[in-house]
């Protein structure tokens, strides 16, 4: 954690020109590892921070926790007129290795892996003009509520009394049910009238035809909203290779739209909460990011939990960081690009760095 904090968090204050003492809200979260004191403390005492710093730790919010920090962050700058806010991810799994025998519970052994990303957000005008995104929506949904979905993913004692994370077969289900919750809030905001419109017509059509019995339902024909005629790229948590796919088949995508989310889960694994970072930095290098772009982040987590947001590409996406050529998942790995955006906007300065405690699959 110290390696972390120092080369990244402290390459960030570099690149951005903004010093400890100009942040005013700081936001740190991790799943698995919640030592006392918190690392915001230890943060805020390990770059002599103001005194006056609204410090937040969050833990156990599983992979979500990434966009329940920006909305924090959001909602503590609504309060504060010209601040910064830093917002953290990282994780350690070494507090959670699980050494016994349970089959849902190696499997997270497996999948997840030691990573974490920085961002400062500010809602000072003044800095609007350096900003490379700008925040539009952000819409959460937690279906916790649900018994079989509160199950799906939990840390807990196995037959042998050796503690891990349990990952359920009821997993991808209750990970469609949250999304669904989530993309029905989400699809008015940023969707026409019209493809709204269209889809709510095909819908009554197809229900009218099969209640008379005229037609049968046939499989693989269902009626989907467009969401690319929202957004131009689709930045999904790469939380396993099922995951992706359901995600893909649940929003009609194509290869080339899942392939950034494929190829950070080959590359470095599951990072829990800062691996949606990751998925934004292989577009930003491979060039897909242009001026003007909208991007969907999609992000699932324990409880259970889909959260959602949509970016705007307000300036030049030219950081090739953590997906530059040459860069290995066996060796550490900084990926860093600045961004200050404004609010209504906010948008973020990013930095990244990855320790890798086995190679990525």
């Amino acid at each position: 954690m110290d390696a972390f904090f120092d080369a990244t968090i402290a390459e960030l204050f570099h690149r951005s020109g903004l010093a400890p003492g100009n942040v005013d809200v700081l936001v740190v979260n991790v799943c698995m590892f919640s030592p006392g004191p918190s690392l915001a403390s230890r943060i805020v005492r390990r770059f002599g921070m103001r005194k006056d710093v609204a410090a937040y730790n969050l833990s156990g919010m599983g992979c979500s926790a990434c966009l329940v920090s920006l909305d924090l962050a959001c909602n503590a700058l609504r309060t504060w007129p010209t601040s910064v806010a830093l917002m953290v991810s990282t994780e350690s799994i070494a507090p959670h290795w699980y050494t016994g025998t349970d089959g849902s519970m190696m499997m997270g052994n497996c999948l997840f892996r030691c990573g974490g990303s920085a961002a400062l957000l500010t809602n000072d005008p003044s800095l609007g003009r350096r900003a490379k995104m700008a925040l539009r929506h952000l819409v959460r949904a937690n279906t916790a509520a649900d018994d079989e979905a509160h199950a799906s993913a939990q840390k807990r004692e196995d037959g042998s009394g050796r503690v891990g994370i349990s990952l359920s077969k009821d997993l991808p289900k209750s990970a469609a049910r949250a999304l669904t919750l989530n993309l029905h809030r989400l699809a008015p905001r940023i969707l026409r009238v019209t493809e709204l419109a269209r889809f709510a017509v095909r819908n009554l059509c197809k229900n009218l035809i099969l209640s008379r019995g005229h037609a049968k339902k046939r499989h693989g024909t269902a009626n989907m909203i467009n969401f690319k005629a929202g957004v131009e790229h689709f930045c999904i948590h790469p939380g396993g290779t099922a995951v992706i796919e359901g995600v893909k088949g649940s929003l009609g995508l194509d290869a080339y739209d899942v392939e950034p989310a494929r190829m950070t889960l080959h590359r470095w694994g599951n990072m829990l909460a800062s691996s949606l970072w990751y998925v934004l930095s292989y577009m930003e290098a491979k060039g897909r990011l242009k001026r003007g772009d909208r991007v969907l982040m999609l992000t699932f987590g324990s409880g259970f939990k889909c959260n959602s947001c949509v970016w705007e590409v307000k300036g030049c996406m030219a950081d090739k960081g953590a997906s530059a050529p040459g860069q290995s998942a066996s060796t550490n790995t900084r990926w860093r690009a600045w961004r200050t955006p404004t609010w209504r906007s906010i948008g973020f300065a990013i930095s990244q760095y990855t320790e890798n405690l086995a190679r990525a699959q």
